[in-house]
Order: structure tokens, then sequence, then C-alpha cells
């Protein structure tokens, strides 16, 4: 069994939002997406969408776009990004579960266990850069999501076996560009998180690095046109 990852698809099968404005990196983006995807993953397989999956406003919008992804191969799990209107908080998770293809996996203030591994995460925010003051908005928000990280962690920790990786997906960056400690990188560490994978950023301006580790965990960033479109090997 393996592990990959790839996030940020902004798909937009039922709207007007083509991604090809941003750049030839995104002309036929999913298309080459999937042919990478198929050529890589078995059913067994784990693919972990750490947000933005689709442009969609609503739920009954986004039914095209979760079939696109349903269709590839292996187990998908996913967090939700800033732009995933379509299963914001007051749509309620209930119903947001109901509707999923049977192969795609919300994680919200809970985890699950697929073989030896355990996958839990929430969205994350935007982590300010050195010397810069966080607003009293941005701050209300991040020790918001704070809470819901310890929530699927905490939920982690009772399904987690000795030899279990756990896994945690993140939409936004734990740090910032400078890669300094915060309140998410120290909660991880706290809990023995042994993979952190995430996405949000893009375009070739972004100063960061696809991976690094630290403090013994190893980070991946796999927005996918800063991949190439193709597929993160984790685990």
């Amino acid at each position: 069994m393996n592990i990959y990852s790839i996030s940020d698809l902004h798909l937009s099968f039922s709207s007007d939002k083509p991604m090809f404005v941003f750049g030839p990196i995104w002309n036929e983006h999913w298309e080459k997406i999937s042919l990478d995807w198929d050529a890589k993953v078995q059913e067994d397989d784990c693919v972990l969408l750490p947000g933005d999956l689709s442009w969609a406003l609503s739920l009954p919008e986004a039914e095209k776009d979760l079939f696109e992804i349903s269709k590839r191969k292996g187990i998908k799990v996913f967090v939700r990004g800033n732009h995933d209107y379509w299963c914001s908080s007051s749509t309620g998770i209930r119903k947001i579960r109901d509707s999923l293809p049977e192969n795609i996996n919300i994680i919200r203030h809970d985890s699950i266990k697929i073989g030896n591994y355990v996958i839990c995460g929430s969205r994350g925010w935007t982590i300010p850069e050195k010397g810069i003051t966080v607003s009293d908005s941005d701050k209300k928000i991040i020790d918001r999501e704070a809470i819901r990280i310890r929530m699927s962690l905490d939920d982690a920790a009772l399904k987690r076996e000795p030899e279990d990786k756990l896994i945690l997906m993140i939409h936004f960056p734990p740090f910032n560009s400078s890669y300094d400690d915060s309140i998410f990188t120290r909660i991880f560490e706290e809990y023995k998180v042994d993979s952190v994978v995430y996405g949000h950023l893009h375009g070739k301006t972004s100063k960061t690095s696809l991976y690094i580790e630290k403090n013994n965990i190893k980070y991946y960033l796999t927005s996918c046109d800063l991949r190439n479109n193709k597929l993160t090997l984790i685990y």
C-alpha cells in the first residue's frame, strides 16, 4: 500500500472557472493529473487531498467534480481548503458525508485509519511573517484551527498503534516563509506526527521548498502546479 498526495485541484466541471488564466501549467491540468494518477495509484493505495478540491459554491454544484475524483483509483481522504465553500461548516458534516462518493472521505475534527497509517488534519490558517503582528481576527481563526487540529489528533491517538505512521493534512502552510516554529508545528511535535502534507501555495514566485524536515517531521508541499501536475509519494 502506498500513500500519495496532491492538493489544490481547483476543479470546475459545473462552473465557469478555467484555471488556464493562471498560466500554461494549468492548461488541461486535470487531464495531466489523471494520467499520472492512473499510472501510479492502485485500488488499495491512498491519495491525500489537502484542500481546494473544487470551485463549487454548493454541495450539488460540487457533485461533478467529486465524481471525477472518485473515478480515479485509490482511497481518497481530504480536508477542506479556503476555496472549498461547498463543504463549509454551515452545510453540516453529516450531509457532506452522505453526499460524498464511497471512496472519498473528509476529515472533520476526527481521523481515519487506513492500513498502518492514521490520517488527520484541518484547514489551518496563514502564519504571519517575522515582525508582522497578527490581527485580532486572524488570531481568532488560528486559535480556533489549533483547537480543531488537537481534536483531530486526539481522535487519531485513540486509533494509532505503535507501528502506525501518523500523517496530518493541513491546507495552509503551517509555518511562515522562514519555516519558523508556530502554534501548529508545536502541536504536531507534541503529538509526534510523522509527516505533514499541505498546499495553498501556487506559482513560481512562491518562496518555498517542496520538501523539508523540521524537528523530526517531514513536510510535503503538494500543490498540483508546483508539482507539475503529478502526485507525490509520501510512503
